[in-house]
């Protein structure tokens, strides 16, 4: 039975999405049911299997499509980190856009491609090779363009067609790569340390081509500058498909394969002796540097929020290129403290939109006294970006920058210091505005924020509390980083 519970967590969202797809919207709490049944079993049988992993176990589970190539899903070390953001985000997004579209329409087709979208996130993270990362990677795309397209506005269906065009061009680049690695080196299992090392020497330039192609198609997703474009547009989406996209499945899948292609397809060694760690390193530093001052120039709030993904997501990029543990330990660590970070932000960000109807930096004048839960929680995460000690930001950015020296690249540590510098100039305005300005004298309540709403903020906001608080204790996400880092690095 626990060989088969890889399948159980996949099926937990795959199997009741044609479900929900196919129930009449007006069967809501049968809907309501299913969501919040199918999201807590998930993470019930997530903590299962992390424990298990934990102490030793091994899960793999394949069908073989032609002889040679086969689906697997696995669980390692690193899979599980990937696994334990998706179930507990998934579960508390699930409860906020339930309490969101309360009264709207085509909710089942919402939530049917909702949990189509986190099986192919569940998948991405549960892959044993590379053919089975680029299926559900490809399912990913098409599960989450009828979400930012779901208002169906002129304006919605036009972010769905750039969605489309950057993505579909970054699973070709993707394709490419993976069927070109494929003819040089047959089926490629994601095993800690690589598979290609003996390939290095007698195949070098055919592995830096596709290494450049495979990056290319996972980069778009992550928002690697100049493939970031889609990720601003695509904020015309409700907001819990925005932190979805965020802080759960796209930017975390693409940031989660860059990850998988260094470490457990080229490994690190080789990729040092390719020379291909520098420029990664420099395309993630450019990537931090422009998403941070294009969010500058943002009045709109969400815009503002997207923008600093694009430079934040970048910041697991780097931890990998820096090809020292420390700094990977900051980079994977960054990969659930900044999808805790960012959806806190995101969710207040929909509250303050639905409560008050803001929905630009401009007009957060007050929000605190207006709104203070919610204000709470987005100062909390706003802080958190920035780094401020003990909250989760910083202990990503403090091995970021122990790493940086580790691997002799004290250059590093002045990107950083700007980035959070940026950060501040920023994120502290719309604070100081929501905290020490009067709100309006003609501010009304647009809508009621019932629990459902109030409720997943806070947790998340608790969640980065704790992440930085505890940093140390057991099963926190700087504790599981560093056994995968022994892993990959040993």
């Amino acid at each position: 039975m626990t060989d088969l519970l890889p399948l159980a967590i996949l099926m937990t969202s795959l199997g009741v999405a044609p479900v929900i797809l196919a129930m009449p919207d007006h069967w809501s709490r049968l809907r309501t049911v299913i969501n919040l049944g199918a999201a807590a079993i998930k993470v019930a049988l997530v903590a299962w299997i992390s424990v298990a992993v934990a102490n030793g176990a091994e899960f793999e589970l394949g069908l073989e499509i032609v002889p040679g190539l086969s689906l697997t899903l696995q669980a390692d070390a690193l899979s599980v980190l990937f696994l334990a953001l998706s179930a507990v985000l998934w579960l508390l997004t699930t409860i906020y856009a339930i309490g969101y579209l309360e009264g709207g329409t085509d909710r089942s087709r919402f939530f049917g491609f909702f949990s189509l979208c986190v099986a192919s996130t569940v998948g991405i993270a549960m892959a044993g090779n590379l053919f089975t990362f680029l299926v559900f990677f490809e399912l990913l795309t098409l599960a989450t363009w009828p979400l930012v397209v779901h208002r169906g506005s002129a304006e919605a269906h036009r972010a769905g067609r750039i969605y489309l065009a950057y993505t579909l061009g970054g699973g070709v680049a993707l394709t490419l790569g993976t069927v070109w690695l494929y003819a040089l080196a047959g089926s490629v299992p994601f095993v800690p340390q690589g598979v290609l090392g003996a390939l290095a020497e007698t195949h070098p330039v055919t592995l830096v081509a596709i290494f450049v192609l495979l990056i290319a198609g996972v980069g778009v997703k992550a928002a690697l500058v100049p493939l970031h474009g889609w990720l601003p547009l695509s904020m015309v989406a409700p907001a819990p498909v925005s932190a979805l996209l965020h802080a759960v499945a796209v930017v975390k899948a693409g940031a989660f394969g860059i990850m998988r292609i260094v470490y457990d397809v080229y490994g690190v060694e080789t990729v040092q002796l390719l020379g291909l760690a520098g420029p990664l390193a420099a395309l993630a530093a450019v990537t931090i540097l422009w998403g941070s001052l294009r969010a500058l120039a943002q009045d709109d709030l969400k815009k503002r929020l997207a923008y600093s993904t694009v430079s934040q997501v970048s910041y697991i990029t780097l931890g990998v290129a820096l090809i020292s543990p420390i700094a990977a330990v900051g980079g994977l660590a960054h990969l659930i403290h900044q999808g805790i970070m960012k959806i806190t932000l995101f969710l207040a960000a929909g509250n303050f939109a639905e409560g008050r109807g803001v929905k630009t930096v401009s007009a957060m004048d007050g929000m605190g006294r207006l709104m203070p839960g919610a204000t709470i929680a987005f100062t909390i995460g706003a802080l958190g970006m920035i780094g401020i000690p003990p909250l989760a930001g910083f202990v990503s950015k403090w091995y970021l920058g122990a790493g940086a020296l580790d691997a002799g690249q004290p250059a590093v540590i002045a990107l950083l210091a700007g980035s959070s510098l940026l950060n501040a100039a920023y994120f502290l305005p719309i604070l100081y505005r929501a905290w020490f300005r009067d709100p309006p004298k003609t501010a009304a309540v647009k809508r009621r924020i019932g629990w459902m709403l109030a409720v997943p903020p806070a947790a998340t906001a608790v969640l980065i509390l704790c992440a930085g608080f505890l940093a140390n204790a057991p099963f926190s996400p700087l504790g599981w980083t560093q056994f995968i880092v022994s892993l990959e690095y040993l």
